[in-house]
């Protein structure tokens, strides 16, 4: 049975809380310049016609329809990318831990800033952004390319599996790692539809990760977690209702991104589907909505999906449905430590 005891330097633990703190407070201080240029250049989101699960949204549309007059700008993930990759670049950077989900983070942002670019440049016919095919496509280049470096370069041939050990998996584990990061940062993307809610969600999650990191003696993957929350925890001072601005698909597929590495590199892709519950519901709600309009003639189990809209529908105030599944995040993010240190002792 492994230790579960764990001894910090306290000088790694002083350095991981003020790399929290560099970013939330660099955070804070691009935010008005972000605001300045987004408000001017009205890089306001287009609302979305096309419902995620097929069909027309037009629940979506009737909820959301006075938050889009006021027009809110979208990009703003442009603000914690900047904070977290210029905290890391100069006071954290590690090639055995640091740089993969750092790579992961712009690579993936450049991919959804392109798409938000030509979303704010729509004309208001046809397609809102990317088309889907294009947009995964290139997303899928720049996670194999991830996926090679992880086993090339960083020699990783195996995943943990729980009671059971390390399965060698080869050159397969870039298939894994594909897999892993799409799925989790496609279900980040999908929590990203209500003022303040995936910036709640994702925090705990990079929290959770901190703790596990430390758990590991990854002490420089734990300051980049904790850089993470920091510069979300600013994000999410002004992106609560009624929000400032959007963090658009920059930012949703950038934090996915960045949390799926983080659970590869810290050999703990068993324990994200517990403390990534919330992700997992929501991107269970829109596959499930979208089976049954397909088997069962257009008709949907839930009134809108992801499932939070689907609340909003039955009535629910957007500001309880979102500090509900904030506690939701953080529950499963507690269930996800435990399932971490179970699996740890076997």
């Amino acid at each position: 049975m492994k230790s579960l005891h764990i001894i910090i330097n306290a000088h790694d633990l002083d350095k991981i809380l003020l790399l929290g703190f560099a970013s939330f407070v660099l955070s804070m201080l691009i935010t008005p310049l972000y605001t300045h240029v987004a408000y001017k250049q009205q890089w306001w989101k287009r609302q979305r016609t096309d419902a995620w699960s097929g069909g027309k949204a037009t629940v979506y549309a009737k909820l959301h329809a006075e938050k889009h007059k006021r027009h809110i700008p979208t990009m703003a993930g442009l603000i914690f990318i900047l904070a977290i990759s210029l905290v890391t670049i100069f006071a954290n950077l590690r090639r055995n831990q640091t740089w993969l989900p750092l790579a992961g983070l712009l690579g993936a942002g450049v991919i959804g800033l392109l798409d938000d670019a030509m979303n704010i440049r729509s004309s208001g016919k046809g397609v809102a952004g990317m088309s889907a095919k294009l947009k995964f496509s290139l997303y899928s280049i720049v996670v194999l390319i991830g996926g090679w470096w992880f086993y090339d370069k960083l020699g990783v041939n195996y995943i943990h599996l729980p009671w059971v050990n390390n399965w060698h998996v080869g050159i397969f584990i870039i298939a894994i790692f594909w897999l892993v990061v799409i799925s989790t940062a496609i279900s980040v993307n999908f929590s990203d539809g209500l003022d303040g809610l995936a910036g709640g969600l994702v925090a705990s999650s990079f929290v959770a990760y901190t703790i596990i990191c430390l758990l590991e003696h990854k002490f420089a993957l734990a300051g980049f977690c904790l850089t993470v929350v920091g510069a979300l925890l600013s994000y999410t001072w002004f992106n609560i209702y009624p929000a400032r601005f959007f963090m658009g698909d920059v930012g949703a597929f950038a934090l996915g991104t960045a949390l799926g590495i983080i659970a590869l590199q810290t050999n703990t892709v068993y324990v994200l589907p517990f403390l990534g519950a919330v992700y997992v519901m929501e991107t269970g709600s829109v596959i499930i909505n979208r089976l049954s309009r397909k088997l069962r003639h257009g008709k949907k189990v839930f009134l809108s999906s992801p499932i939070h809209h689907h609340f909003e529908a039955i009535g629910w105030p957007e500001t309880k449905v979102t500090m509900r599944f904030w506690i939701l995040g953080q529950v499963s993010s507690v269930i996800g430590l435990i399932i971490f240190l179970l699996g740890r002792k076997g």
